[in-house]
């Protein structure tokens, strides 16, 4: 699965890609398969901390000013979705770019672990500036719900800042890592797109993607 994710990614062609890998099995895999990637430490409280690491541990010279953080459960992924977020991070001057999609299915609405973004849309409602995240049904009353999809662009500068973060009181609360940004002042753009790519979470995601891509 990492294999296929990295290969989507690399079809986007805006920069090289690493994969930060915790295991050396994994490291291993991926450069049989031609790629490059950067052994982290395995205690790493997060995959932002992991991304850190590995950038720092590429790039010591700051060649690079811009990091997207992709996750590797995401086999379906459009590679469109990484320009997305990365034009996103372009257009706002933000210091953190991400994706929502519309919530299609009701169920959806009312589970959480479906990541609900809120953002106040501009005009075109194509982009908007991140007021909130919640596991919660919101906001109230009538309208379009988001799904937050969890893909991040950084600048090098609010990377670093928001790894010297501490957890904040409403990270801990809805164990949601992008409101330590929020609380901290930082300004995350949240890019619309049509619709959230499959995530491997469970072992019945794990055979719905493999019926996927075999079709």
């Amino acid at each position: 699965m990492i294999v296929r994710v990295w290969r989507q990614a690399i079809k986007v062609a805006t920069g090289p890609v690493i994969v930060a890998a915790a295991e050396q099995e994994i490291a291993d895999e991926i450069m049989r398969a031609g790629g490059e990637a950067v052994l982290t430490d395995a205690s790493l409280p997060s995959g932002s901390d992991r991304v850190h690491q590995a950038i720092r541990r590429y790039d010591p010279d700051r060649r690079f000013t811009v990091v997207v953080n992709l996750q590797g459960d995401l086999p379906a992924l459009d590679p469109l979705a990484l320009s997305r977020v990365d034009q996103t991070l372009a257009d706002s001057g933000a210091a953190i770019a991400t994706l929502a999609a519309p919530i299609a299915d009701p169920e959806e609405a009312e589970n959480p672990a479906v990541v609900k973004a809120i953002a106040a849309w501009n005009s075109v409602g194509n982009r908007g500036r991140a007021l909130y995240f919640t596991r919660g049904r919101a906001p109230y009353g009538e309208g379009p719900l988001f799904h937050h999809v969890g893909i991040y662009a950084f600048t090098r500068e609010a990377l670093d800042r928001f790894i010297a973060l501490p957890v904040s009181p409403l990270e801990s609360r809805e164990k949601l890592e992008q409101l330590r940004a929020l609380e901290a002042g930082m300004h995350i753009e949240v890019g619309r797109i049509d619709e959230v790519p499959l995530s491997v979470d469970t072992p019945e995601d794990l055979q719905r993607a493999r019926r996927i891509l075999s079709s």
